[in-house]
């Protein structure tokens, strides 16, 4: 049932690509995927690329411009409105055992986890409702934001426009592959932060063992 849902919220982005006004699509779906909506912008960005290589460049800015603005309502739903709205929608995403250690990681190592999230599949709008919560500095969260959304938005324009249509066919066929792939890497960046952090070093790592409880969140 989740993966009918899902492929047919995909398809539904996919068709956005040859509308009169996928630009606007574009800039909507970064917007609200850096806070609350499941689907990656990146297939239908690829798309767009693939379709006018030449406005690459504009589409990867478009694409980040509006992925950081989402990203600031992701800051500010967990922010100021973290009982209201963050906790379930947290769960809806099934973020909440992840959420916890998230929110540790941005404690510690602040431009370097928003950066590295940003800049790989990590679900970005962990990173960004955590970041609201943890009280992150504001022009950091907005300059790490832009370095790392553009790193990978610019990567996909590039992709597409190299490799062409193969791209477009491996995630169709294997989106619930990709999918899975998404929530795995959550933990692969989980691991990379602490790297970051340590300098390569294994020290204990009080992040693993992070809960809502320690953070101050509640059960």
């Amino acid at each position: 049932m989740v993966s009918r849902w899902l492929r047919a919220l995909y398809d539904w982005v996919m068709e956005k690509a040859a509308h009169p006004h996928a630009q606007g699509w574009l800039a909507l779906f970064c917007f609200v995927e850096a806070s609350f909506f499941p689907i990656p912008p990146h297939p239908l960005l690829g798309l767009m690329c693939l379709a006018e290589p030449k406005k690459a460049i504009r589409f990867g800015v478009i694409a980040t411009l509006a992925s950081v603005a989402g990203g600031l309502l992701g800051y500010a739903i967990g922010w100021g409105l973290w009982d209201s709205v963050g906790r379930q929608l947290v769960g809806l995403l099934g973020m909440t055992e992840s959420f916890p250690t998230a929110a540790c990681y941005l404690r510690e190592f602040d431009f370097e986890a928003i950066l590295i999230a940003g800049a790989t599949p990590v679900p970005f709008k962990l990173l960004t409702i955590a970041s609201g919560f943890v009280g992150m500095n504001l022009v950091t969260f907005v300059l790490a934001s832009i370095v790392g959304r553009g790193m990978i938005f610019f990567t996909v324009g590039v992709l597409f426009r190299v490799f062409g249509a193969p791209i477009k066919t491996f995630i169709e066929k294997y989106l619930g592959l990709v999918t899975i792939a998404f929530v795995a890497l959550v933990v692969g960046g989980i691991i990379v932060l602490t790297q970051v952090g340590s300098g390569g070093e294994d020290p204990a790592d009080k992040c693993a063992g992070a809960t809502y409880e320690s953070l101050g969140l509640g059960g």
